[in-house]
């Protein structure tokens, strides 16, 4: 297969829209003359409609993890499909149509950036790196909503292919056209079939959940994912990147992870994936570095550059485009996925190497004019246009297999995902950097099983980076990504003064406000584990939207710059120049974290914002356990637990011990509270493994 140089192209798909695909029907699809019009329940609660002809490649056809179908029977009984669906096939496509009714509010689609309520709107879901408007574009666009009625819907074409899905409400003089009865219109130019699935609820939480374990259930990082992560400049050498870990030690500044950017490798763009002169003893490096109690994720991207060892074999698994003179693989193939995995352990994961940034998976063809184009070809018979639509995830089960193969588990970074991305252990993130659309986005990516990272890179005051960081820490990856700094950002955050060494004057205060922060993070690391067991198990989203566990208040239907962080944390990061801001806290009473001034619910305030405190309130009735601030995860010390007490009705809280295996033992502790006699217990359930330590709780503290 002769092979070009992308440069530039203009799609002769141009105006036209296309939904992408992410379920084949897990049954054959009938022939075009034979519509199923009825929906076939094929889980509890979770029903399909098959429109036309499907095709083969779809995210459902080549996925690896399956569904979760013990898990599904546990949600609430759902007797009916809650959905009417009709659908209209011709030879220019496909249109699927659903009611609407008055009220009814639309949340999901993906990561997107710009908006949150999606009644109303018109998206074109396609994977774009650079996603600026509210079209639709994502670095991970997924074809599935749910409804504040309590039902979710994923509607895919069986071609695998891209586009939107246009949201058409009557709309009679506002936004959403909520006054009255409408539908949803999805248009699907090109495909001969659609499948429909439906998401039972009752509630909007219960359809989310439903999708998640569906799509194989959620992920639990390992317990140092959850700690704090550094990324280092790109420059540093091996006993420089041994430094940094130095200073974070001797400075008592948590740190779990290291990141190395692009410059560990002798050819980056595309990836040679061989370590460079930098590292002459790599494995030494991981060894020197995992016995101080760090963990190591290397950048990289699936272009494979002509000095790669493997890009040989891989010549006859991947596309007839490069880019950056690199082999786009076929992650199709399962021969490819091989090849480039096999590399990737033995050189990689196999002499400690904990994790991976899966950079530039996502697609720039339409704004800065890299990656593949929509007309390329691969082996496996897939074009560009439904590459793209997989690359990223099929990449990530490429990363996994190598951890999987060494029988470790791991957690990393990834710059595209999509349907059914809900098992994976990859956190989104994105070169855009602007603060309150990363805020929102950690809200918006729970509709549809994604994580999202607002990762510390750029700041314009030390404000800025204090604001930031509090935002980082309450997400699923607490990082700073420094890799244009040589010195940490808190000694000077102008860039050409921090790497000639001219620190900022009065550093060392900065230091410690961030060390405080960063020290919160390394506090709450039983309740974030705990929350992303519950998402494993249930399928509830660890960090969400209000508007999930509150669908009836109208006054959340629009906010996306607070959220939830597990069962009982609201939070409401800030942004520079701020000095109060207005916080909406739904039923029930909650307990400001910082003052323990308790607040009823269902109310908004006006709240002030000292720059040293991120507002954050707790539910009344939450035991909340906090962990000793440590240097790093692995410390014993950091399974002593201080437990607040929050108001009264006061329910137990669950945590899990583990060990560090692939599919790690879970052991349950479990918190209660007796408010007779004020003393609190903790109580053990499971069979404790050698080298797994134990939760204690070392104080106990009534907070109002």
């Amino acid at each position: 297969m002769k092979r070009r140089k992308f440069i530039n192209t203009v799609s002769a798909l141009s105006g036209i829209m296309l939904v992408p695909p992410a379920f084949a029907g897990e049954e054959p699809a009938m022939a075009a003359d034979t519509p199923v019009s009825e929906p076939q329940e094929v889980h509890p609660g979770i029903w399909k409609f098959t429109f036309g002809t499907p095709e083969r490649l779809t995210p459902q056809s080549t996925r690896l993890i399956p569904p979760d179908t013990t898990a599904i029977q546990h949600l609430p009984n759902v007797n009916s499909c809650p959905l009417t669906v009709t659908s209209d096939i011709n030879e220019r496509g496909v249109i699927i149509s659903m009611p609407l009714k008055e009220g009814e509010y639309l949340y999901g689609l993906g990561l997107q950036f710009q908006s949150f309520q999606q009644r109303g709107l018109k998206k074109k879901l396609r994977v774009n790196a650079d996603p600026v408007i509210d079209s639709g574009d994502s670095h991970a666009p997924v074809p599935f909503f749910v409804s504040t009625a309590g039902y979710g819907v994923a509607a895919k074409p069986d071609n695998a292919k891209e586009g939107t899905a246009g949201w058409n409400g009557l709309n009679n003089g506002d936004r959403y056209g909520l006054g009255d009865d409408s539908a949803v219109l999805i248009e699907v130019p090109v495909a001969k079939g659609v499948d429909v699935y439906i998401f039972g609820g009752p509630s909007l939480l219960n359809a989310v959940q439903r999708y998640n374990l569906f799509s194989g259930g959620g992920v639990v990082p390992p317990r140092w994912g959850l700690g704090f992560w550094y990324r280092v400049e790109s420059n540093l050498t091996q006993e420089e990147v041994k430094g940094m870990g130095n200073y974070f030690r001797h400075s008592k500044i948590p740190c779990d992870v290291l990141g190395l950017e692009p410059h560990w490798q002798t050819h980056a763009y595309s990836c040679s994936y061989v370590w460079s002169n930098n590292f002459p003893n790599p494995a030494q490096m991981l060894s020197d570095l995992k016995e101080a109690h760090f963990r190591v994720n290397l950048w990289e991207h699936a272009f494979v550059h002509p000095s790669a060892p493997f890009h040989d074999a891989l010549i006859p698994y991947s596309g007839d485009y490069l880019v950056w003179d690199g082999l786009v693989p076929d992650f199709l193939q399962k021969e490819a996925r091989n090849i480039f995995g096999a590399f990737h352990k033995k050189e990689h994961v196999d002499i400690g190497v904990s994790g991976y940034k899966a950079d530039e998976c996502d697609n720039s063809d339409f704004t800065r004019n890299w990656s593949f184009p929509e007309l390329s070809r691969f082996p496996s018979g897939a074009d560009g246009e439904q590459m793209h639509s997989l690359f990223g995830l099929r990449y990530q089960d490429t990363l996994l297999s190598a951890f999987n193969q060494k029988g470790v588990p791991t957690y990393g970074l990834v710059r595209s995902s999509g349907a059914l991305a809900a098992p994976y252990p990859f956190v989104l993130y994105s070169d855009l950097y602007n603060h309150r659309t990363f805020i929102h986005a950690v809200a918006q990516s729970g509709f549809t099983g994604l994580l999202w990272t607002p990762e510390v890179r750029d700041a314009n005051s030390n404000e800025d980076l204090i604001r930031r960081l509090q935002s980082v820490i309450f997400s699923p990856i607490a990082m700073v990504n420094a890799w244009y700094l040589k010195n940490a950002p808190w000694k000077q955050i102008e860039r050409e003064a921090n790497n000639k060494g001219q620190f900022a004057e009065g550093w060392q205060q900065l230091e410690a406000q961030c060390r405080a922060i960063i020290e919160l993070r390394m506090q709450l690391i039983p309740y974030l584990h705990a929350a992303f067991v519950k998402y494993k198990k249930e399928g509830i989203p660890p960090f969400r939207a209000l508007v999930m566990d509150y669908p009836n208040d109208e006054a959340v239907r629009d906010i996306s710059d607070q959220f939830l962080v597990g069962d009982n944390m609201l939070v409401a990061p800030v942004v520079e120049g701020e000095k109060s801001r207005k916080i909406y806290l739904p039923e029930g009473d909650w307990f400001h974290y910082w003052s323990h001034q308790q607040y009823s619910g269902k109310k908004e305030y006006d709240i002030e914002v000292p720059l040293e405190e991120i507002p954050v309130f707790v539910r009344s009735g939450t035991i909340l356990p906090l962990a000793k601030a440590t240097l790093h995860t692995a410390d014993p010390e950091s399974y002593q637990l201080t437990a607040l007490v929050f108001g009264n009705d006061v329910q137990p809280a669950t945590l899990y011990g583990s060990d560090e295996g692939l599919n790690p033992t879970l052991v349950k502790f479990e918190l209660a509270w007796d408010a007779a006699s004020k003393k609190g217990s903790i109580k053990r359930s499971g069979v404790v493994k050698g080298g797994m330590v134990q939760y204690s709780v070392v104080e106990w503290k009534v907070i109002g």
